[in-house]
């Protein structure tokens, strides 16, 4: 959670980050509590302190043999038990709501957020690379699948419903060729790759900062605590999560996982092919730094730059975005959104999230470290897409189509697909 001393100190931008945030909750109702919770905390701290004194008093009387002035004591101990408990029972719905507020109070937002209430007031901040022109009858990924066997949508909705799919063949191979290929990637450049957990508990996603506000798109396990992951962003935080961590250099991690998501609300959206369907496979990157704002921009830059690079070793034209503080999560600082070029929307889609979350997720996870005075403060941590799969495999088919139906595959893709330089009819 936000630390309640910035909230009282910045309330009106707190405010003013929540409702741009589309977040609604009251930054006054939360500091009016705040006011409560510490008033009767404090009556009630004096309350107890007053008992154990009383106490050690009465202890002391009887053993004196004063005994009526230790059962006065008594009686005026039993006024003030009263009391407190009359106290905590006042104490106890303004401390829960106090946690539902502050479970929800976002993140605030860098200077150089673009303001905006959409996807539509990104900001683009560069393009790569060329957009194709085809001089032939384009297909989509669709057509291109039935050509080569990719995928079938058909039978994964009977299977498993509306937004599921089996790859097969070399759709198959490809997503894995990817996979491979960023994992390869990251390992170079000093990431430590991981198989995580799909399911974790509760306290993890609230960890993150997935929950409550993103309850809504998450699976969860029936008669459990567990849900399942959106993101191996989720437990490749909680991996550290209470720790001590040595903060010499940052931590870097690369997490491969299946993603699970309801999409909730985007009934009606993207229904045809690969683009937003409920079960995909990521490589992660995360990374765990000291907690200034300098290092984890720089970090950020980084994360970033991975994802750029593995595009361009792609072959596929895309672009930079700087998201608007209204197309924001509740947990991120700063974000960078990676958009490519999808030749049958006619339109970039988005492919790739960095984000800078600063110590967002470490007060809530209590990821710690010890600074050259030996004290105690909160990491900051960063989060970035390497690829997400099968979304990917949208661009990859359509930009690198040929004539004959074949599709080009990038030298860099080749020794993870048996070398091949085209996917053949």
């Amino acid at each position: 959670m936000m630390d309640i001393k910035q909230i009282r100190a910045q309330a009106d931008e707190f405010q003013t980050v929540t409702d741009r945030k589309k977040i609604n909750i009251s930054i006054k109702e939360l500091l009016d509590l705040d006011t409560q919770k510490r008033q009767l905390s404090n009556q009630a701290e004096h309350l107890r302190m007053q008992r154990n004194r009383r106490s050690a008093e009465i202890g002391a009387k009887i053993a004196a043999g004063q005994h009526e002035e230790a059962q006065l004591d008594k009686q005026e101990m039993a006024v003030e038990r009263k009391q407190l408990a009359e106290i905590e029972k006042i104490l106890e719905p303004i401390q829960i709501r106090y946690n539902e507020l502050m479970a929800k109070v976002p993140n605030l937002v860098s200077p150089d957020t673009p303001m905006g209430q959409s996807d539509q007031d990104n900001v683009v901040l560069s393009e790569h690379g060329q957009i194709p022109q085809f001089a032939f009858p384009m297909r989509d990924h669709m057509e291109l699948s039935d050509l080569h066997g990719l995928f079938d949508i058909e039978r994964g909705v009977k299977v498993a419903g509306s937004r599921n799919y089996f790859l097969k063949g070399d759709g198959l191979r490809l997503q894995r060729a990817v996979q491979q290929l960023a994992l390869d990637v990251l390992e170079e450049r000093g990431f430590t790759a991981m198989d995580v957990p799909l399911m974790v508990r509760t306290r993890a996603m609230e960890d993150t900062g997935f929950f409550p506000t993103g309850q809504d798109q998450a699976y969860r396990i029936e008669g459990q605590d567990t849900w399942l992951v959106g993101t191996s962003e989720v437990p490749l935080i909680a991996y550290f999560s209470g720790e001590i961590l040595d903060m010499a250099k940052p931590i870097k991690v690369a997490g491969i996982s299946t993603c699970f998501r309801s999409e909730v609300g985007s009934a009606g959206r993207d229904v045809r092919g690969l683009y937003r369907v409920h079960q995909f496979a990521k490589v992660e990157q995360v990374i765990i730094c000291r907690g200034d704002e300098r290092e984890s921009e720089k970090y950020l830059q980084e994360l970033t730059q991975n994802a750029e690079d593995l595009l361009q070793m792609l072959e596929l034209p895309y672009r930079k975005v700087a998201v608007c503080i209204g197309d924001m999560s509740q947990k991120n600082y700063k974000q960078y959104d990676l958009e490519t070029w999808m030749p049958s929307r006619e339109a970039y889609g988005e492919t790739h999230s960095a984000s800078n979350v600063g110590d967002f997720q470490a007060r809530r996870a209590g990821l710690r470290y010890r600074d050259v005075d030996g004290q105690l403060r909160f990491c900051h941590t960063l989060n970035n897409t390497a690829v997400a799969v099968p979304r990917l495999l949208i661009p990859l088919l359509e930009n690198h189509q040929q004539e004959d139906g074949s599709i080009y595959l990038p030298p860099a893709l080749r020794p993870y697909i048996g070398g091949r330089e085209f996917l053949r009819i």
